[in-house]
């Protein structure tokens, strides 16, 4: 193969694996640790073994949930670090951000690694595959307003 060849070819598979990772990069979650939005809704009104549940995005919407700030801003992932650092690493917790779709959401990556790194086990990420106002407001789950 000439360098030309070499070239093109390199150049192409740069191309095709730029275009699979979004500019946030690669989900650090799997299916199994998503919740739907149903569900915590419904432990919630339950009123029964409710999650601890932190907002890492721009605004605490969900009753009882902690407003951490988003935590793509070091002082807020500082400040998740310390309310974490008081939970016992196998309680259950739930975050979400709900800024906007998870491909383009700076905060719930940062919130994942941080608390796979602080070895918590016993998490899920709140399933807000477009954004909080559409998969829980005008769903008409419980709000702090």
């Amino acid at each position: 193969m000439n360098i030309s060849k070499t070239i093109a070819v390199f150049s192409f598979l740069l191309m095709v694996a730029g275009s699979k990772t979004s500019a946030q990069g690669r989900f650090n979650w799997t299916d199994d640790q998503l919740i739907e939005p149903s569900e915590l809704s419904t432990i919630i009104k339950s009123n029964k073994n409710i999650p601890v549940i932190f907002s890492v995005g721009p605004g605490a919407v969900i009753p009882g949930s902690k407003d951490i700030g988003m935590v793509k801003e070091s002082d807020n992932l500082q400040k998740f670090k310390q309310h974490l650092e008081s939970i016992s690493k196998n309680s259950p917790i739930v975050i979400y951000c709900g800024c906007c779709p998870f491909e383009h959401c700076p905060n719930v990556r940062p919130a994942i690694q941080t608390l796979k790194d602080m070895k918590f086990t016993n998490y899920k990420l709140l399933n807000l595959s477009h954004n909080i106002k559409v998969d829980w407001i005008d769903k008409g789950y419980p709000t702090t307003d």
